[in-house]
């Protein structure tokens, strides 16, 4: 008689084959996946400005809306904005949508050109830009970042004036650098300063170039605290002011023969001519 093996026993050999089966898929399966996140970490990758969340068109780029992310080499666009060039992306405006994880491109910004140095003026404030010479200027030492004072001298005849005019100004910039650092003698010779100002002290600024002459002094770092506002004669303050001129003397006046202190210089006038009389 042959033997017929029980349903049940076939069940069990059926189930234990795709349980086999089922297995060494899903060990392949880990084994391709390994392998996979093997090769994309030996690849080489580069770091690429994307968006956090999906920004429609007009959407301003800041630092708040972007994030730093590791990308492929391979897959990375020509024109991905990486974030050392982040800064004159900064507060330009999207001419086409963006999606979240994806980097940014170039050709994806508009208005970046005008949009470069506006970006540092915070919003209420003003960028006024001076001329200056080579002592106000403290021969070139000046740096963006910086934070100065301004001194105002002004000719009132016959004395010349100066008095501090605004204190604790930033420097944004220095002729045509925006950061500092550096060593090179011709990026520290500039002819212009640009200084953040509320319109208030634009206004004071403009006011004083036209009245005098403006003199920068520099601060140590992080230094804010005020400074008396004296105004000075500036001969005054150089001891070159001429001395005051000498006190009335008391003159004598002969009245009727005797001496009156009441006729002095200085005391009470004179007696009418009709009763100076002898």
């Amino acid at each position: 008689m042959a033997f017929r093996p029980s349903r049940n026993l076939l069940i069990l050999g059926v189930a234990g084959a795709f349980g086999l089966a089922a297995a060494w898929l899903a060990a392949r399966y880990l084994d391709e996946r390994v392998a996979d996140l093997e090769r994309r970490h030996q690849q080489p990758t580069a770091r690429a400005v994307v968006p956090k969340i999906d920004l429609p068109a007009g959407s301003l780029i800041t630092h708040d809306t972007v994030a730093e992310r590791e990308v492929p080499l391979d897959w990375l666009h020509s024109s991905a904005i990486t974030p050392e060039q982040f800064e004159r992306a900064a507060g330009s405006v999207l001419a086409y949508p963006a999606r979240s994880g994806e980097p940014l491109v170039w050709p994806q910004l508009e208005g970046r050109r005008s949009a470069g140095f506006a970006a540092r003026v915070a919003p209420g404030r003003r960028a006024a830009t001076l001329p200056v010479d080579e002592i106000s200027s403290m021969s070139g030492m000046l740096e963006p970042g910086d934070v100065i004072d301004l001194l105002v001298t002004v000719q009132r005849d016959p004395h010349n004036l100066t008095l501090p005019l605004l204190q604790g100004v930033s420097v944004l910039a220095t002729g045509a650098r925006l950061q500092p650092g550096g060593s090179d003698p011709q990026a520290r010779s500039f002819g212009t300063i640009t200084l953040d100002l509320d319109p208030e002290q634009a206004a004071q600024v403009v006011a004083a170039r036209t009245v005098g002459k403006l003199t920068a002094l520099l601060r140590a770092p992080g230094d804010r605290s005020p400074a008396p506002v004296v105004r000075t004669d500036a001969l005054a303050l150089l001891g070159l002011a001429a001395p005051p001129p000498p006190a009335n003397r008391a003159v004598p006046v002969i009245y009727g023969g005797s001496h009156n202190p009441l006729l002095e210089v200085g005391g009470l006038p004179p007696p009418a001519a009709s009763a100076a009389t002898d």
